[in-house]
This record gives structure tokens, sequence and C-alpha cells, in this order.
């Protein structure tokens, strides 16, 4: 196995494993909730809504950005691309994904030092009557829109072999 192709199934299994834990988690708090408020009659997880929303949601999506992007599930406008021939667009592709690229790693560059400052402040978000401390979120998200830049490149690399005339084996 190529290092490229260990470095994508890496890639595409930690984006996999982060937002599948996430929707599990998702699920889980959500289930013992509904049933702690309607069968139990007392809250089981104070703040879940809180917890969905301020923190298991966003690393879901987070998460899910490399995965969706790897699996072409983002909207594409391939008008220009399609009337162009292989090549053309290929170029068009990379381009574009250029464009991507440095906008993604501008993100994971501010995301970062957003992240360093909230280990360094102690952020804290309140989830229910109390404070949790927001850093152990936080630090999952520059990752998830590394593992962005990764898959970009990757798909930069594939278009411009294609560009080149090369076979992508």
């Amino acid at each position: 196995m190529s290092f490229r192709s260990s470095l994508g199934l890496f890639e595409h299994r930690l984006a996999a494993i982060g937002a599948g834990t996430a929707l599990t988690l998702m699920m889980l708090i959500s289930v013992a909730s509904v049933v702690g408020r309607y069968v139990l009659h007392t809250d089981l997880i104070p703040g879940a809504y809180n917890i969905i929303e301020r923190v298991i949601f966003p690393l879901l999506v987070f998460w899910a950005l490399p995965a969706a992007h790897r699996e072409s599930l983002f909207p594409r406008l391939e008008l220009l691309a399609d009337s162009l021939p292989a090549r053309g667009a290929a170029a068009v592709s990379v381009f574009v994904l250029l464009v991507e690229l440095a906008i993604y790693a501008v993100l994971v560059w501010f995301v970062f030092w957003f992240a360093v400052d909230a280990i360094q402040t102690g952020r804290q978000m309140q989830v229910g009557t109390g404070f949790w401390p927001l850093w152990p979120v936080v630090i999952f998200v520059p990752f998830a829109f590394g593992l962005m830049v990764i898959e970009m490149l990757r798909v930069i690399w594939v278009d411009l072999r294609r560009l080149t005339g090369q076979a992508d084996g």
C-alpha cells in the first residue's frame, strides 16, 4: 500500500470515527434525556440540549466535512467543467481546489490559535447550571479542518496527475 493510499485511508477512518462517535453520543444523550423526562420524570442529564447544541453537533459537522468532501457530497458547479475536455476539467478542478485549500488553510490557522487561546485562558461554556471547560471540544476542530486540508491535497494530487496525463494508481 502506497503512502498516499495509507494517508487517505487514515484520514477517512479518522473522520468517520470522529463523526460516527459524535452522532452516537448525540443519539444516546437524546434517548436518555427523553426516557428520563417522560418515563422517570427526572432530568437524567442536566443540560443535555446544551451539550448536544454546543459540543456534539459542532464536532459532528467538523468531523463529517472531510468525509463528505471525499465522497463528493459537497455541492459542485460542474457546468463549466463538464463542457471542457478531460484536461480542461482537471485544470478547473485544480484551480477551484487551490482556492478552497487557501481558505481552509486560513481557517486552520485561526482555529488553531483560537484553541490555544481557549486552553490558556480556561474558556468555559455553560451546560445546565454549571460550567464546563471548552478546550476538550475546541482542540478537535483544528484536527478536523486539518483533515479537510489533507483531503484537498489528495484530490489536487489526483487532478494534477489527470492534468498531466498520468494514470493515478
